[in-house]
């Protein structure tokens, strides 16, 4: 089985969602959202809502001395939005001082 969950995305914006219950993950390219749903279910033990994703595709670019054009690769993220209640500590970076 491949791995789904690539990476939380911790940004200021998804770290605003997390406080309502909206986490963001970089996932594998080619996954649907029922994997995408299932595999955050199973990691953190949590209830799923709702999925949204989005393909953040950037334009080519040329590089090397002949200047050929090159395509950097696509990148998927998921959202998810948990049930009421419930949380991913992953995403907790409250201090303990």
């Amino acid at each position: 089985m491949q791995q789904i969950l690539v990476r939380p995305k911790i940004t200021e914006k998804s770290m605003r969602a997390a406080g309502v219950g909206v986490y963001t993950f970089e996932v594998t390219p080619h996954v649907t959202k029922s994997a995408i749903k299932a595999a955050v279910e199973d990691a953190f033990k949590v209830k799923v809502v709702r999925v949204s994703v989005v393909t953040r595709v950037l334009p080519t670019r040329r590089t090397g001395s002949r200047r050929l054009k090159v395509a950097a690769p696509a990148k998927k993220f998921a959202s998810v939005k948990l049930a009421k209640g419930q949380s991913i500590a992953l995403f907790d970076l409250k201090e303990s001082n």
